[in-house]
């Protein structure tokens, strides 16, 4: 079967659990017409580029799907008639990456840094006029 990549945005009005219930009732068409999700990422809420149906930010969730084209343009049919899905982009791929997409790994360098950052403004490293007079 072929391999699909689904990315959809969902509004930000709506709770995390109701995003994980939306994958599981895209999960079960998928899976209605024979295919199989076999990667799926939540990759929080996002600012967007401009609005969307006068919403600025979204929920960005990532389907790896392993399913036949009636089963992806079924999902997508239903993603139309959603109210809370605002946009979607399904890209057919070789093969679906293993781990982490991108995306979560930006999030992992992040809160790296984040730590990081922490750790030196406990220690004081840089900051204020003591730092100045040690230059």
């Amino acid at each position: 079967m072929p391999l699909y990549e689904h990315v959809f945005l969902a509004r930000q009005d709506v709770t995390a659990q109701q995003v994980e219930a939306m994958i599981e009732q895209f999960r079960g068409v998928i899976e209605a017409g024979g295919g199989n999700v076999v990667k799926a990422e939540m990759w929080g809420v996002k600012s967007l580029a401009y609005r969307v149906k006068k919403n600025r930010k979204a929920h960005f969730t990532m389907l790896g799907l392993d399913a036949p084209a009636a089963a992806v343009a079924e999902m997508e049919r239903q993603m139309r008639i959603n109210e809370d899905v605002l946009r979607f982009m399904t890209l057919r791929v070789e093969e679906i990456e293993e781990g982490p997409s991108v995306m979560m790994q930006k999030r992992d360098r992040d809160e790296r840094k984040d730590r990081e950052r922490r750790r030196r403004d406990e220690e004081g490293y840089g900051y204020g006029p003591e730092a100045a007079e040690g230059v």
